[in-house]
């Protein structure tokens, strides 16, 4: 039985200072056997934000464009790319020249139908944060050119997987661990107060608890008018 946990969410709950291996040392010796401790964002590295200045097609294949893309250089860069979704002034994934991805794929300045290609705009799916390709992965429009792709997803993280004995069931949650490393560390821990969203209907829907003993309480929400086609 185990739990993955992200080492900077516990860390907003217990921070003591310690490093990762530490902690999970820690951990271990406490009962809470830790088997891997995993890098989040792996195979990001050289991986940016990129703004599309200008989309031109390319002269020798109808498929493809020639994309000059701002990644927070001196100048921007020519990137040859065929993906559809495409548009001047998108902020995109730019893996650049040196990049290796997860995949084992090594981003290199070359020609593509004759037309140099400094860099290229990734998919999801070619970045191992998806099962599939749905287009080159397009980013808030509140991103920073060149700004880190790992920074700007927040997977700056360690996952720390735990092997539980099942008299520890307290720690099956982000709450019991840190408790657990607080008072390892001889930390006070205050639990965080999740924040209030107060609701924008009075519709209200009926439940009947049957099982009051199993279930004193049951809590929900209405909610409404959601967009389906959200990303």
């Amino acid at each position: 039985m185990g739990i993955k946990v992200s080492e900077k969410w516990l860390r907003e709950w217990a921070d003591p200072n310690v490093s990762t291996l530490e902690l999970a040392e820690q951990l271990t010796m406490a009962g809470l056997e830790v088997g891997t401790v995993e890098s989040c964002g792996t195979g990001l590295d050289g991986v940016v934000v990129g703004r599309i200045l200008k989309v031109e097609p390319h002269p020798d294949a109808d498929k493809l464009s020639l994309c000059e893309v701002d990644v927070g250089a001196k100048k921007p860069l020519r990137i040859v790319c065929g993906a559809p979704n495409l548009y001047e002034g998108g902020l995109y994934a730019a893996a650049l020249v040196g990049t290796k991805l997860l995949d084992g794929t090594k981003i290199k300045r070359r020609k593509i139908r004759g037309a140099i290609s400094e860099g290229m705009l990734c998919s999801a799916f070619e970045l191992s944060l998806a099962e599939d390709a749905d287009g080159i992965f397009e980013l808030d429009k509140d991103c920073v050119e060149g700004a880190s792709l790992r920074d700007v997803l927040g997977l700056n993280d360690q996952v720390i997987d735990l092997d539980l004995t099942p008299n520890r069931a307290d720690c099956f949650c982000v709450t019991g661990v840190a408790r657990e490393v607080a008072a390892i560390n001889a930390l006070e821990f205050t639990e965080p107060e999740p924040a209030v969203v107060q609701p924008s209907l009075k519709d209200t829907f009926h439940i009947s608890l049957v099982a009051e003993s199993a279930c004193p309480r049951f809590a929900g929400r209405v909610i409404r008018k959601l967009n389906m086609n959200a990303k």
